[in-house]
């Protein structure tokens, strides 16, 4: 039974699918997962590894900023509307599941076009406008955060379920910490693991404040564990050493969770879900771009469990960055009550929990 996966150009779209997807291939290894995604995203990068067979398409965003470049938004769904009737004509897919993004609206809608159902699932608390777009037409849609259903139109308010943001779960049992740690190089035992990480396309603020503190010199005890981004790795990675551990990207994370004490982090949806399932203490720096801020109003929210610390991104420096982590490091009672918070708030089962209302959805006659 095929299932098609649209999604992606960004991380934050890509991975709950293919979370979702392995929870399906778990739950029934007869399902045949396929992704659709775009040429210019990181799913380019990361799809060829998962094992699931897709396809990528020359497609664009909206150019909001440059709406004369829009020309390329329509050539690329053009010549993409070839590829997707050839996917979709080869074997007939029960169901096609988007995940948000530019990437995805495509297949969406040569889904709704040639009456294939489709199931949306949207992450933050402000739905992208491709979920906006194509609600009205989902058999069934899964909200990460609950004030999203509430933003959506659809056909039947019991359509809309919150199942929290579909993760893939940490391991059981954990992962041993002093071998994680040891995988990185580092000492088994002492000092902080601090791992630092913008998300698939990096963090420059973050990235620029984290290489000032390092050329000023880390405390002893401290090592580090940064992921820059595809894009900036070799700006950043003449910083590597016994201490630092660079690297552009980190597909998957589990290691470096595994290893860390403490995550400097952005605050989209899915980072915070990890990041609670992980039960990880966390300095947050909102994306103050994100659309309707809601990085910020993510951040917020776990700052106000408890779970975390907020540091704005206009105050980022390189010292009010080392003196969030050294206050943090220094009061391992502050970091337990920071990790149990975000505990408290995982929900690490979401991607089986929809991964078993998609495969009720897909047996219907």
């Amino acid at each position: 039974m095929r299932i098609i996966f649209a999604g992606g150009g960004t991380g934050g779209h890509l991975n709950p699918g293919l979370a979702i997807a392995r929870a399906l291939v778990r739950l029934d290894p007869e399902i045949q997962p396929f992704f659709v995604g775009a040429e210019r995203g990181v799913e380019r990068d990361i799809l060829p590894g998962t094992g699931f067979p897709h396809q990528l398409l020359p497609l664009h965003p909206l150019y909001r900023a440059r709406p004369w470049e829009n020309w390329r938004t329509a050539v690329g769904l053009a010549q993409a509307w070839g590829t997707l009737g050839r996917i979709f004509g080869s074997e007939r897919p029960r169901l096609v599941v988007g995940t948000g993004g530019y990437a995805s609206g495509a297949a969406l809608a040569y889904a709704v076009a040639h009456r294939i159902p489709i199931a949306l699932q949207e992450q933050n608390s402000a739905p992208g406008m491709t979920t906006r777009l194509f609600a009205r037409f989902a058999s069934a849609v899964y909200v990460g955060v609950p004030d999203a259903g509430q933003r959506l139109a659809v056909r039947d308010a019991g359509l809309i379920t919150d199942t929290g943001n579909p993760i893939d779960p940490p391991p059981s049992p954990r992962p041993d910490r002093a071998a994680a740690r040891r995988a990185w190089g580092f000492p088994p035992e002492g000092g902080t693991v601090l791992l630092v990480v913008g998300g698939s396309q990096g963090a420059r603020p973050m990235n620029d404040a984290l290489d000032g503190w390092i050329a000023r010199g880390l405390p002893a005890g401290l090592h580090v564990i940064w992921a820059t981004g595809r894009a900036s790795y070799d700006r950043y990675a003449a910083r590597a050493s016994a201490r630092v551990a660079v690297r552009p990207y980190l597909s998957p994370i589990a290691d470096a969770y595994a290893a860390s004490d403490l995550v400097v982090a952005r605050a989209g949806a899915l980072t915070l879900a990890e990041l609670c399932a992980w039960g990880l203490p966390s300095v947050l720096v909102p994306l103050p771009t994100a659309a309707a801020d809601h990085q910020s109003a993510n951040a917020r929210s776990l700052e106000r469990a408890g779970g975390c610390v907020v540091l704005p991104q206009p105050e980022l420096t390189a010292d009010r960055l080392a003196a969030a982590v050294d206050a943090l490091a220094a009061d391992r009672a502050r970091l337990a009550a920071l990790a149990a918070a975000a505990l408290a708030r995982a929900r690490p089962r979401a991607a089986e929990e929809i991964a078993k209302r998609i495969l009720t959805l897909v047996r219907r006659p």
